[in-house]
């Protein structure tokens, strides 16, 4: 009988042989698992930065990381402003201020610079001495962008404006604040600034 045979026991109950039953512990299959996730996940970076840095080295990436000048930007040359030449604009010059004589020096200046002189006297009611500025220049809406800017290149300061007139000519009627016209150089160089626009560059 064995030792491992309780007393009283014996037939089929009977324990017989030297090897024992072992106890084994469950396999964890779930650390396998992970294991294997954590392996693929590695080898997928480790893809990926070589890409990157294939991308890098080659040029082929989508980013242009380049640093180089700039490409000059190239000056974009206005097409010249057709302006009427003095000679075909008529001015009539009105005086608002209390001192006399203005109207009458201020028309031969403008005789000698080219301008047709029109009427030349005092300013009607409805601007004699309420013009604060050095001068008010009027003419017809379609002498705002012709006429009244090739004549506010002569008086700076001067105001323009317009009415209801049809006819081409402009009035140039003198304020308090007038003193003289523009030098004629000055006026001439702002007249040629205005037909030729200096060229802005593009890029």
């Amino acid at each position: 009988m064995s030792m491992l045979t309780p007393p009283g026991m014996g037939g089929k109950y009977r324990i017989t042989g030297d090897k024992f039953p072992r106890m084994r512990r469950p396999r964890h299959r779930h650390r396998i698992v992970l294991a294997a996730l954590a392996a693929v996940v590695a080898l997928g970076l480790a893809g990926w930065g070589t890409l990157q840095l294939i991308d890098v080295f080659s040029g082929d990436g989508k980013k242009n990381t380049a640093v180089g000048p700039k490409p000059a930007c190239k000056p974009s040359t206005a097409p010249a402003k057709a302006l009427p030449k003095p000679g075909q604009i008529t001015v009539n010059v009105y005086n608002a201020t209390p001192r006399g004589g203005l109207a009458k020096t201020t028309a031969d200046e403008l005789k000698k610079r080219g301008f047709v002189i029109g009427k030349v006297g005092n300013a009607p009611a409805t601007y004699d001495k309420k013009v604060p500025g050095a001068g008010l220049l009027l003419g017809a809406p379609t002498a705002s962008d012709g006429p009244l800017t090739v004549l506010g290149t002569q008086l700076k300061g001067a105001t323009p404006k317009t009415d209801t007139r049809k006819t081409p000519d402009v009035d140039l009627i003198i304020g308090t604040a007038f003193k003289t016209l523009n030098v004629q150089e000055d006026a001439d160089q702002a007249l040629a600034v205005l037909a030729k626009p200096a060229p802005t560059p593009s890029c």
